[in-house]
């Protein structure tokens, strides 16, 4: 059956329009950007064979030209569309994140995190500077390893921080394994860092872990 003959409340779109993107499941999401099926499978169908195929939608999303247009039904133009919508997110974030206005929202914060780092094979640590008011002055990439860990200098990040007049850091990192739990070297390090900035009375706000799922926080986990 066609979605267009679905009840409404079960069409994707409609669902979106009706309860938010929020209330709709990864096969949906993905059926509304593909707009159409292939012969005998309807959009949805052909997003659960996708999302089998790649994995999940992380994967998918995360794919190279070459393995997303192997896949049935996607090609060139879905690549370019599907680029194109990640970029657009990632600009947004950027722009909530570098107006000026003061970061209070944790929900934001992992969003553009996330955007920023989630896509790398390899390990990457960055760092937001912040003024006195929690407002972002930069974000920057600082170090960058393998697929199973980055060195991380307190020294190298404290003159960062110093050159751009920060009064408080969130500190970020990637998990290409997707696992989002903190490991021994990252608590360590952290402290490191939260000793040598507090040197120079600059407070270390929060550390994001992000892996697959919900970006890890350490201070929502009481270890700063």
């Amino acid at each position: 059956m066609a979605i267009k003959d679905w009840p409404a409340e079960e069409r994707p779109r409609e669902k979106l329009l009706q309860k938010g993107a929020s209330a709709l499941t990864d096969a949906e999401l993905l059926a509304i950007f593909l707009r159409t099926g292939t012969q005998g499978k309807s959009a949805v169908d052909l997003a659960r064979e996708l999302l089998e195929e790649f994995g999940s939608l992380k994967a998918l999303l995360e794919a190279d030209q070459l393995r997303f247009c192997q896949a049935n039904g996607l090609g060139a133009a879905k690549y370019a569309q599907l680029q194109a919508v990640l970029q657009m997110a990632r600009r947004h974030f950027e722009e909530i994140i570098q107006r000026g206005d003061a970061l209070t929202s944790p929900d934001i914060t992992r969003a553009y995190l996330s955007a920023q780092l989630r896509g790398y094979s390899y390990e990457v640590f960055a760092c937001l500077f912040m003024d006195n008011q929690h407002r972002v002055l930069r974000f920057e990439e600082l170090f960058r390893g393998t697929i199973d860990g980055a060195s991380v200098y307190p020294r190298e990040v404290a003159k960062k921080a110093l050159l751009h007049n920060a009064a408080a850091v969130i500190f970020a990192h990637n998990h290409p394994s997707g696992i989002s739990e903190p490991s021994q070297a990252d608590r360590m390090i952290t402290d490191k860092l939260k000793q040598a900035l507090g040197l120079f009375d600059i407070r270390v706000l929060d550390h994001f872990v992000i892996g697959d799922g919900l970006p890890y926080s350490f201070a929502e986990h009481g270890l700063l």
